[in-house]
């Protein structure tokens, strides 16, 4: 549908098999409201992949659960570093202190002041699993970088459980995988505000490991057959990055985009050209380039001057 296919015009659906030459798409899935289709969950995990089973190419973004919002996210993340980008429920802080009592494990590095739990259904990207090597450690590459062994080592760290019949009644299949650590990500999310239309978020940070006796206890809390991240945003002494319950209790909805890298600064400086305000960001200071003209609503609270030059200029597509 997105791009065009003979067979559907073979099937009587001649203006569907032109395709509609779409860079997004979404789809809405199967959860409670159906008793006999199964899951979409092979369909955008591997569309949402640099490779299939015809070997690399390049994505296709696709946003589980119809959501739209995220989906521009997803985009934007692709569009800026090439690379693949992944659907991640927000869904759990663990603090030090929580880790420590329920698993007996002590967080260190990156995660020492908590870490977020980002699990989705089977339909994240095989890229997240970070299985992917350039000088020794875990990236996550553009398609044309891919190797046979790049793929060969993803689909053997990914699994593919029987979704969970309570969520899914007509069956299907889910991908699993969990994230190699010490990957540079940056986490997205767009919201709508009624009254002030789209909002961009992120924090940057790093993925985590945790030993799999750790995973083992964390993950049967929320649905083994899923993929997981573990997360860690990287901490400031300003705002909302203080620590890290904070990031995630300021976030504006349980799904966000997951990017290879740090890329706030270039996502700041896109949402600027699109006249989109940002309301939360870890980016430093000196890494922040808006439009010169942004001066004019303030030099102070560079926040609030975003806002106020985004409401006046409006959007670039309106």
């Amino acid at each position: 549908m997105m791009h065009g296919n003979p067979k559907l015009a073979e099937m009587g659906f001649f203006e569907e098999s032109l395709g509609h030459n779409a860079i997004l798409s979404g789809f809405q899935g199967q959860r409670q409201w159906t008793d006999y289709l199964p899951n979409g969950d092979f369909m955008e995990a591997i569309s949402n992949t640099t490779f299939d089973w015809n070997g690399p190419r390049a994505p296709f973004v696709l946003a589980t659960e119809n959501d739209s919002l995220n989906g521009v996210a997803m985009l934007f993340g692709n569009l800026l570093t090439n690379t693949a980008s992944v659907f991640c429920d927000v869904r759990t802080y663990w603090s030090p202190d929580a880790m420590k009592r329920v698993t007996g494990h002590t967080l260190t590095g990156h995660a020492a002041g908590g870490l977020i739990h980002l699990i989705n259904s089977g339909a994240a990207a095989l890229d997240g699993a970070g299985q992917c090597e350039r000088d020794g450690k875990p990236v996550m590459k553009p398609f044309w970088e891919l190797t046979k062994e790049d793929i060969d080592r993803t689909l053997k760290a990914t699994t593919w459980g029987p979704a969970n019949l309570p969520y899914f009644r007509g069956g299907g299949f889910s991908s699993t995988f969990k994230s190699r650590g010490g990957m540079p990500m940056t986490m997205v999310r767009i919201n709508i505000v009624h009254g002030l239309g789209p909002v961009l978020q992120l924090a940057e940070g790093y993925t985590v490991d945790l030993p799999d006796d750790v995973h083992d206890v964390i993950n049967v809390r929320t649905d083994p057959t899923w993929p997981t991240t573990y997360f860690a945003p990287t901490v400031t002494d300003k705002d909302v990055f203080t620590d890290v319950y904070t990031v995630m209790a300021n976030w504006g909805a349980n799904h966000c985009s997951l990017s290879y890298g740090h890329i706030g600064r270039e996502l700041l400086a896109l949402a600027s050209i699109l006249r989109i305000p940002v309301s939360m960001h870890n980016v430093a200071d000196a890494n922040i380039y808006r439009p010169a003209a942004w001066s004019a609503f303030g030099t102070k609270d560079l926040e609030g001057a975003d806002y106020r030059a985004c409401r006046a200029f409006g959007p670039l597509y309106g």
